[in-house]
């Protein structure tokens, strides 16, 4: 006769009572914590102000702006970038559940905060770089540069030539004079707020329809031949991205996510979003953001070679910024790249002349232990596509991650 083990099963229908608070749910050290005390430490008196429910009179109680830019931060550093995602972790993950406190929060509350306030965290971001200088942790003497092309929320298929997007426009028109005469004919047919949805559906696909017109009519206006004119092609899904080439080689629709970090700290400083593929001009518009942002300019700025315009370097160099970029190599091999040329001017020579040294070179390596790494980290942290359209959209989503970019070389700076 075989023995029976004993084994304890699971009983999962038996009740248990396990009182608890959400502060005793996390360590002192958490992460959570963390993110809680930098945000606390942001001034966020612009959204205060934008409250229109006040103490003693009528309206609901707005969520504290506090609780979303922490939600967003930290989803940020875990990679999380949908925000049906984090309402549903806001129910069912401990450090969500203590960022929230005990408020609920939608996805749909979410979603809004983080694409409807580009000015206000446009300004956090320059907060968090100026209390890091005040602290002697950033000096802004060194900046490098570089560009990130980051996939749009849009399929290479919805370009179109303005031929075809003049015929969806007039057929997008045709569907919402159908709908009315539906509704006039016979009201009993849908009902109202079906009818509605529809209505609207088809409006928001004209909206985006004649946002690609306008985009294409800019776009054509920056070609000089009819045929380039002709070939130009513009997406209804995502009207202000642009098809541009990607890291692996391959083409698809993207925005160039320009970025600013301080040598050493790897804090960024300034972002942008341009819908050119190539960096060739970002250097100056940079340089001018910086300045405008710190009311000092960067006596250093490192970029890589495709950066490298003449024209914008020489600007640096009359305004008394070094820029450190690798020249062109020549196609004629036994020219010194290092050497001016003829034409150049002054700046320009002073520029071949110091990049020739191997002390100039040496200071161009600190760029990749500095931009480059602030790129990776951003790749880490879920920047491979956008889930939101619209550059005003796309830059707020940037400027969340620079901001959580800026929180953790603060504590690492802090930690040092």
């Amino acid at each position: 006769m075989s023995e029976t083990p004993r084994v304890l099963r699971p009983n999962r229908e038996q009740l248990e009572l396990r009182p608890t608070d959400l502060e005793s749910l996390l360590p002192p050290d958490h992460r959570a914590r963390v993110v809680w005390d930098f945000v606390c430490g942001l001034d966020l008196s612009a959204w205060y102000e934008s409250i229109r429910s006040v103490e003693g009179e009528a309206g609901r109680p707005a969520i504290d702006p506090a609780i979303l830019l922490s939600l967003w931060i930290y989803a940020t550093t875990e990679g999380v970038g949908s925000a049906r995602a984090v309402a549903r972790l806001c129910e069912q993950h401990d450090a969500y559940r203590w960022i929230c406190g005990g408020v609920s929060v939608s996805h749909r509350t979410l979603s809004g905060f983080r694409v409807m306030h580009e000015a206000k965290l446009d300004g956090l971001l320059t907060q968090s770089v100026v209390t890091l200088i005040d602290a002697g942790l950033v000096d802004l003497d060194r900046i490098a540069q570089d560009g990130i092309r980051v996939r749009a929320s849009a399929g290479a298929a919805s370009f179109r030539r303005r031929k075809r997007l003049r015929d969806l426009e007039r057929a997008v028109r045709g569907r919402i004079e159908k709908l009315r005469r539906e509704l006039d004919d016979d009201p009993a047919a849908t009902s109202r707020r079906v009818a509605a949805a529809r209505e609207k559906a088809v409006r928001d696909r004209l909206s985006r329809v004649r946002r690609a017109l306008a985009e294409l009519a800019k776009r054509q206006a920056e070609k000089s031949s009819e045929d380039e004119k002709e070939a130009v092609r513009a997406s209804t899904t995502d009207p202000e991205s642009r098809v541009m080439k990607m890291a692996d080689g391959g083409f698809r629709p993207a925005y160039n996510v320009q970025l600013a970090a301080d040598v050493g700290s790897q804090v960024v400083v300034a972002v942008e979003v341009a819908d050119a593929g190539s960096d060739i001009q970002q250097l100056g518009p940079m340089r001018q953001k910086v300045e405008e942002r710190y009311g000092a300019r960067s006596r250093e700025w490192l970029v890589d070679g495709g950066f490298v315009s003449l024209k914008e370097i020489e600007a640096a160099e009359s305004a008394g910024d070094r820029v450190y970029a690798p020249p062109m190599t020549p196609r004629n091999s036994e020219r010194d790249p290092y050497k001016p040329l003829p034409g150049d001017s002054e700046a320009i020579a002073r520029w071949r002349r110091r990049m020739g040294r191997e002390s100039a070179k040496r200071r161009y390596k600190d760029r990749g232990s500095t931009i480059e790494c602030v790129n990776a980290q951003k790749r880490n942290r879920g920047l491979w596509q956008f889930g939101v359209r619209g550059r005003m959209k796309v830059r707020c989503v940037v400027l969340i991650q620079a901001l959580t970019q800026n929180m953790m070389s603060g504590l690492r700076l802090r930690e040092a």
